[in-house]
């Protein structure tokens, strides 16, 4: 049941969650509506600017980074480097989980320590539910909207806050990229729930990444989410639509331009999913949706009695193990998972 009490394995077993693809119905101009979209972003430079901070850490070097995601727009961010490498290095970028904020760099220390430059994006108008952050959202969509990013613009896909966010998200791959101590055939691009959404709407649109990390993602099979969970942050949806009965088809048709099943469908980098089957915040239908549809190589890890937690921290050595693949190996001719 839900209101609260735990629910047990949602909606299917895991036989037909392995065998779940449901149809896709996405927008006749999808990709010229992307294409559109990053070619003005890519207008303006991306200006990487980098300045050095002390946050005591012996072995970490931190910078505190800006560079210009959608509009043009400054968007603050994190490098880590490990200190004392030469060469260029392999990069992960990381996304951040729904109303988060960059924090502080002592959050952001895994990929650092094993030997990446981690770009950690700050996410515009988030980092006030759970951790801080300190990009604005100097593009902020008119209209009502649920209190939330969800339905922000929610009316008009040009509108919608999550086209400047997933901007944003590609502009940050193109930030690391232009940096001459990063190796650009060697991207990888991470993140867990919205940061996992982030991570294989980047898929899709960049077409020479090494490796995709989406742990139990956010933002996939968006209609059917709406339907069978009533845990935030699918709920602002459903809670706009109850107030906006005669805009239901509306709300659909732009989240259409935003569904990671369609951003799947396009990826051509290597990919390591994770999912909870007692995940509530992003159920397991959903996730496997956009595994199903995954186009390149990919794996999952799947956690039976886990929620939105996912692996934790006994998920690590997985995705440690698989980035050292294929960074490894990309440039390489390799790049399986």
């Amino acid at each position: 049941m839900k209101n609260g009490t735990l629910m047990a394995f949602l909606s299917m077993d895991l036989p037909d969650l392995v065998r779940y693809r449901p149809e896709r119905v996405e927008p006749e101009d999808f990709d010229a509506f992307w294409a559109k979209t990053l070619t003005e972003a890519r207008d303006f430079d991306v200006d990487l600017e980098l300045v050095p901070t002390d946050p005591g850490l012996a072995t970490i070097e931190v910078a505190d980074a800006t560079f210009r995601g959608f509009g043009g727009q400054p968007i603050k961010a994190w490098l880590l480097r490990p200190t004392g490498v030469d060469g260029p290095l392999p990069a992960v970028v990381t996304y951040l989980g729904y109303g988060s904020g960059r924090s502080l760099p002592y959050d952001h220390l895994l990929w650092a320590s094993a030997g990446y430059a981690n770009l950690v994006m700050d996410s515009r108008g988030q980092g006030g539910t759970w951790s801080p952050g300190d990009t604005p959202d100097e593009a902020a969509s008119t209209g009502p909207a649920y209190p939330g990013s969800m339905t922000r613009g929610i009316l008009d896909p040009y509108d919608y806050y999550y086209r400047r966010l997933y901007t944003d998200a590609v502009r940050a791959v193109d930030a690391i990229r232009s940096h001459p101590g990063i190796e650009p055939s060697r991207v990888l691009v991470t993140g867990g729930s919205q940061g996992g959404g982030l991570a294989l709407a980047v898929a899709g649109l960049i077409p020479d990444l090494a490796g995709v990390i989406a742990d139990v993602p956010f933002l996939q099979h968006i209609r059917r989410a709406t339907e069978i969970t009533d845990e935030f942050p699918y709920k602002e949806i459903a809670e706009f639509c109850k107030v906006h009965r005669d805009k239901v088809d509306t709300v659909f048709t732009t989240l259409g331009y935003f569904d990671g099943n369609h951003f799947a469908a396009r990826a051509t980098a290597p990919a390591r999913y994770s999912v909870g089957l007692m995940d509530q915040v992003c159920p397991p239908e959903t996730v496997y949706a956009s595994y199903n549809h995954y186009a390149a190589s990919k794996d999952i890890s799947v956690y039976p009695y886990n929620g939105h937690e996912g692996g934790g921290v006994h998920h690590l050595p997985t995705v440690l193990a698989f980035a050292a693949r294929v960074l490894r190996s990309s440039g390489e001719g390799a790049g399986s998972v």
